[in-house]
């Protein structure tokens, strides 16, 4: 009897406990605000009504690394959330966290939820499974970097809108017509690290890190300062100059550029669609990632953003059947299509793709399978399969940083980079040592 009154007081403390006709909560931790958190809302809604055992609860906490920092404070002070949002590059730190993690291919096996890995697209959940093949996450909202573009800009400046450029230099010839146009800015990006880094040598193949980008083990050391990153960033630092290109700040504080129509083009997620088609007045264009033309073999395929659902360990085996149900309700094709569709994220499954398809929905939406094209344009390479490095948040911030003085001027690309290379480097031996 005391051990059943301990438990029940330990589980009200932490806000589990409802009345035995109540439904069980779930709690899921997220970093998506505005019209793409609205979306995500809505899931959770539409699988509340299905059933009356579970209730999902979506907490919005802030950034992808807010989410992060305050699940581990949550963990540590065994107040966890059964779910939360991680973005890529956080895998490799999740998966160091093995007594926290309750792993997907776990817990879907245990709760007795159907689970057919093979239905998901490998191109998405290649960059979330161990050496065994095993999933360890979710894969709920992966994008990829694409390039929009405002045909009524490219209509003023006298460029075929239905002919967007396909290379960098042809960037630099349609930024300069825009300008001439009266446009102040020929285009800009977001996430300049996830796409002009990341994404770039991946569309380049060439190596972002030794040990197949991180896959093949933790002695890994960064090589983002070869040639073809130095001359991408070299290139935009001369474009800064007359604002062809013009920096925006980093995350997604760029987009405010192309919504007001400051900037022609831009380089952004493909999850950025909804908050363009939300806030542009003009027609927008959708297109591929531009790439250097003298670069053998370019374009590669690109590699994913975005974010999967993590579950904690520290609740009942109640609580985690509800969890699989969720995660097997997200894998519908016909709530993956729809989830596609709203919002611009890569549909996870190839049943969903097919749907979406068979919907009309490519043929009505110019562009929106442009994103799963570029993922699939040719078989992923050691070089674009994705990354995996562990403090890769941290190695992340501090590229921003080196890029930043590059892009004004007061350091060479080449410098920068290897300052990035350097800093980078000390931080991926932090993490082999914290991981023996």
């Amino acid at each position: 009897m005391h051990a059943r009154i301990a438990a029940v007081a330990t589980a009200f403390a932490i806000g589990l406990v409802t009345p035995a006709s109540a439904q069980t909560e779930l709690q899921w931790w997220h970093a998506r605000a505005g019209e793409l958190g609205q979306k995500l809302e809505k899931l959770a809604t539409d699988f509340n009504e299905t059933q009356k055992e579970f209730k999902v609860v979506p907490v919005y906490k802030g950034t992808y690394p807010e989410v992060m920092t305050g699940a581990i404070a949550a963990f540590r002070a065994k107040q966890p959330p059964h779910i939360i949002q991680v973005f890529e590059v956080g895998t490799a730190t999740m998966m160091a966290a093995k007594g926290a993690v309750y792993p997907m291919y776990e817990l879907m096996k245990d709760a007795g939820q159907a689970f057919e890995p093979g239905s998901y697209l490998p191109a998405v959940v290649g960059y979330y499974t161990d050496t065994q093949g095993n999933m360890l996450s979710f894969p709920f909202n992966s994008s990829t970097p694409v390039l929009y573009y405002n045909k009524d800009l490219f209509k003023k400046a006298g460029l075929d809108p239905n002919s967007p450029p396909k290379t960098w230099p042809e960037m630099g010839t349609a930024g300069a017509k825009l300008q001439a146009a009266g446009v102040p800015c020929g285009f800009t990006t977001e996430w300049r690290s996830w796409i002009n880094v990341e994404n770039l040598s991946a569309w380049h193949n060439v190596s972002i890190a030794t040990q197949a980008n991180g896959f093949g083990g933790l002695d890994t050391e960064l090589k983002i300062n070869g040639p073809v990153q130095t001359k991408h960033l070299g290139q935009l630092a001369d474009w800064q100059k007359t604002k062809l290109f013009d920096y925006g700040g980093r995350l997604a504080s760029a987009e405010p550029k192309f919504y007001s129509s400051e900037c022609g083009m831009i380089l952004a997620s493909s999850a950025t669609r909804l908050g363009i088609i939300s806030n542009l007045k003009s027609e927008v264009g959708i297109t591929m990632m531009p790439y250097w033309p003298d670069v053998q073999g370019a374009p590669q395929n690109s590699i994913i953003g975005g974010a999967t659902l993590w579950v904690l360990k520290g609740h009942s085996a109640q609580e985690y059947k509800g969890v699989a149900k969720f995660f097997g309700y997200l894998s519908k094709p016909e709530v993956q299509a729809w989830w596609h569709q709203q919002t611009g994220y890569l549909p996870i499954t190839q049943a969903a793709y097919e749907l979406s398809h068979q919907q009309g929905f490519y043929e009505k939406n110019p562009g929106t399978e442009v994103s799963i094209k570029q993922m699939t344009l040719h078989p992923p390479t050691e070089n674009s399969k994705g990354l995996r490095l562990g403090n890769f948040v941290q190695i992340r911030n501090l590229i921003e940083e080196e890029m930043e003085p590059a892009l004004q001027g007061k350091k060479s690309a080449k410098d920068a980079l290897d300052s990035a290379v350097t800093r980078g480097n000390d931080l991926l031996r932090q993490f082999q040592r914290a991981n023996m």
